[in-house]
This record gives structure tokens, C-alpha cells and sequence, in this order.
């Protein structure tokens, strides 16, 4: 398996990895939002990255431009979302590669923090700590029972140490109905 930068020619296929992971109720809300997202000036820088085995597409993953506002420096920071791997190629490792992957390229391009919603016995598999402990506020409200799913991973520099404040998203992704868990 290989994992690279996608290309603008791969994006219906994109599309169809995320309708298929995550179902018929979720799966087209979901590839609208990344195609979407892909047209988002606002989610600039993007990192798009895709699985790939025998030629064929398996797995993606985005992570787009973030903004801590409340804070006295700029804070170079993505959110992470969303993740998807074709349904009989889950539980295979291939989602923990493309997180691993994306945040090695995401370190190299100094980027300081990276963010994600979801899964709060996943994501701490790749290094993810609960951000609202760390002082760093969602878009939206997290509900209390859900609070460990909004998520946080230092990558440069020690901007956790002295820092807090609330995230702004990309145009598309802000939007409430993307921030309930």
C-alpha cells in the first residue's frame, strides 16, 4: 500500500470512498462536505491524502486551514476531517497510516497543532490528547458527554504550554451540523 497527495482527477473516486464508508444516511452529507471543502479558498492550505493499493484508491484523508483566535501569536493549525476507508478495507491499519502520513507532512511544513472530532478511542491511537483540557475551544459547542472527542496533537514547537483560545474553521466546515459527534 502507498499513500500520497490525491489529485484533482481522483476526486469523484475520493467522493465514492467516503459514500461508501460511511453509508447511505451519511455517506453523500459526507462527500459533499469534502468536495466542498476541496473548493473552499477559505480551507487553503489543504493536505489531501489517498491509500492506495493496486492502482486503486482505498482510503482518504483531509485536513484543512484552522485559526486560533483568542490567542496573542498566530498559531499555524489544520483540523483533520474527515477520514474514510472503503468498507472491506477497515480494521486494517490503512486510517492510522493516513493520520501518521499527514501529520509527518503537516510537521514538515511547521504546522504547530492539529485538530479532529471524532472517535475518543481512536484518535488517541495516533498521538491525540482531549483539547478542551488543553484550553483549546471547539467551533461549536461540545456537549459534556462528548467532550473527549474534540481532540488536539502538538506537532512543532511548545505552543500548548501557554496557550488557549477558540477554533475557526473553513467557510464549509463551519457550519453546526459538522460539530455534533
Amino acid at each position: 500500500m502507498k499513500i500520497r497527495e490525491s489529485t484533482e482527477q481522483e476526486r469523484k473516486e475520493i467522493l465514492n470512498i467516503h459514500k461508501q464508508a460511511f453509508g447511505e444516511d451519511k455517506g453523500p452529507v459526507i462527500a459533499k462536505l469534502v468536495d466542498d471543502l476541496l473548493n473552499d479558498e477559505t480551507a487553503m492550505p489543504i493536505l489531501s491524502l489517498v491509500a492506495v493499493e493496486n492502482n486503486k484508491l482505498i482510503g482518504h484523508i483531509l485536513y484543512t486551514k484552522a485559526v486560533v483566535t483568542q490567542t496573542e501569536i498566530l498559531i499555524a493549525a489544520q483540523i483533520l476531517a474527515p477520514l474514510a476507508i472503503l468498507p472491506g478495507e477497515q480494521k486494517k491499519g490503512i486510517g492510522e497510516k493516513l493520520i501518521n502520513e499527514g501529520l509527518r507532512l503537516l510537521k514538515a511544513s511547521e504546522t504547530e497543532l492539529v485538530f479532529v472530532l471524532g472517535h475518543p478511542t481512536y484518535y488517541p491511537r495516533c498521538g491525540f490528547i482531549p483539547a478542551g483540557e488543553q484550553g483549546f475551544e471547539a467551533p461549536y459547542p461540545i456537549p459534556p458527554e462528548h467532550a473527549e472527542a474534540w481532540m488536539i496533537q502538538e506537532l512543532n514547537g511548545d505552543v500548548l504550554e501557554n496557550n488557549s483560545g477558540k477554533i475557526q474553521c473553513s467557510k464549509v466546515l463551519n457550519e453546526p451540523q459538522h460539530w455534533r459527534e
